[in-house]
């Protein structure tokens, strides 16, 4: 791989996706996979100005082996120390940049019900610290290849020759395959702001999306909700692009209104399996069925971590006619595959896109209508001839996307 535009790519991640301050404390979580590339991020955090950079290793098959071999009760806990760190980021609130490169059939074969259940219980001790961490900190989400992931996508191609093939589509989605990613991320966040405002002027009240693959669908939305996208902004007025690559606008939706069905379009890696053609039913705002042709099971677990779990929290919009999606590339991976078309997200919702809400308390936050869960699971449901009108508050419906891409 060409290791001057890897050398781009991690400047990005350092400059503009968790967008380091002077003296900043960098944190770095990867897979084992690229530590080449590891290092060039965290040579590049402290060029930014980084005061102190911490990575954190992990390695999936390990993960599995924990969970093959320990007991229940010892997974779910938390030592000390561990909760001596939690408290100590919390207060600290170091920069995030989280390396993704997973196989996306890494976990199969798992206890699920085991899995589950630890993770819900894991994720409830660790809740507390993040509501208390949420829009203080930047934090960035990209990727690397792994060779397993690799093989995944590329299965007709030798091991070294399908990560070289991931790098390059990854660059390419990334919007870091050219002379000056960071200034190209610059034009595409202002693109972005522009699609947000003109949304944020029609002051919707709910979007209706319709599809031949029987998706038929009307959700409701929260007064005084936003559409984001692109860069975000903590409290303190530092803009990061917390995902790259990302190409959708988005906003949490009113929990508790939406009905009818959805149908997902693309696979949804989850627990270290993958879910495929399934569709998701709602009544009264709350999922009340949900059907797929493999691993159904994993929906339904997903669905009963907690009473959040079954309403929305993001319904984004991405033109079928994106960058990532005229790939053609299925990535198993929901960083991609989620920005490759529209997508609806199952659980908690986001905070920032309320109006005002830096001078609301948590409970605030809820009663306006921001879903609250363990879980934020996006899945996939744009296609070629979805289409989405919104109603405004006069009841004016205007096209929003028209087969599968923007009207506007």
């Amino acid at each position: 791989m060409n290791k001057l535009q890897l050398r781009r790519y991690a400047k990005l991640l350092a400059k503009r996706g968790v967008a380091v301050k002077k003296g900043q404390w960098v944190i770095v979580q990867a897979e084992l996979d690229q530590p080449e590339f590891v290092e060039m991020c965290v040579e590049e955090l402290y060029r930014a100005g980084a005061g102190k950079v911490t990575v954190e290793w992990s390695h999936q098959p390990l993960t599995g082996l924990h969970y093959k071999y320990q007991k229940e009760e010892l997974l779910s806990s938390f030592a000390k120390w561990e909760m001596e760190k939690l408290a100590y980021r919390k207060e600290e609130l170091p920069a995030m940049l989280y390396l993704e490169s997973e196989d996306p059939d890494g976990l199969k074969g798992l206890d699920q019900e085991k899995f589950t259940r630890v993770r819900t219980v894991r994720t409830g001790v660790i809740k507390p610290f993040r509501d208390a961490m949420e829009s203080k900190y930047q934090w960035c989400i990209a990727a690397v290849p792994g060779k397993a992931w690799a093989k995944k996508v590329f299965p007709d191609l030798m091991v070294n020759s399908a990560v070289e093939k991931l790098w390059d589509v990854i660059l390419k989605a990334s919007r870091a395959d050219g002379a000056d990613p960071v200034r190209d991320w610059a034009r595409h966040n202002d693109e972005l702001a522009q699609k947000c405002d003109y949304l944020n002027r029609l002051k919707l009240t709910s979007l209706e999306y319709k599809s031949k693959n029987g998706t038929d669908f009307k959700v409701g939305l929260i007064d005084g909700g936003l559409f984001a996208g692109g860069a975000e902004e903590t409290l303190g007025g530092v803009s990061f692009n917390p995902n790259i690559p990302s190409e959708e606008i988005f906003t949490s939706p009113k929990a508790g209104e939406a009905e009818g069905v959805v149908y997902s379009t693309k696979p949804l890696s989850y627990q270290g399996e993958l879910i495929e053609n399934f569709s998701v039913r709602f009544e009264g705002g709350k999922v009340v069925e949900v059907k797929a042709e493999k691993n159904g099971h994993l929906l339904e677990k997903m669905i009963s971590m907690d009473e959040g779990a079954k309403m929305l929290g993001e319904c984004a919009l991405i033109p079928f006619d994106s960058p990532i999606n005229n790939t053609g590339i299925l990535f198993y991976n929901t960083l991609f595959d989620e920005n490759a078309s529209c997508h609806l997200a199952l659980g908690r919702g986001f905070n920032e896109c309320l109006k005002g809400y830096e001078n609301m308390s948590l409970e605030e936050i809820r009663a306006k209508g921001i879903n609250d869960s363990l879980i934020h699971v996006d899945f996939m449901i744009g296609s070629a001839d979805l289409d989405i009108v919104g109603v405004t508050k006069s009841g004016e419906r205007v096209q929003i996307f028209k087969n599968g891409n923007w009207s506007m």
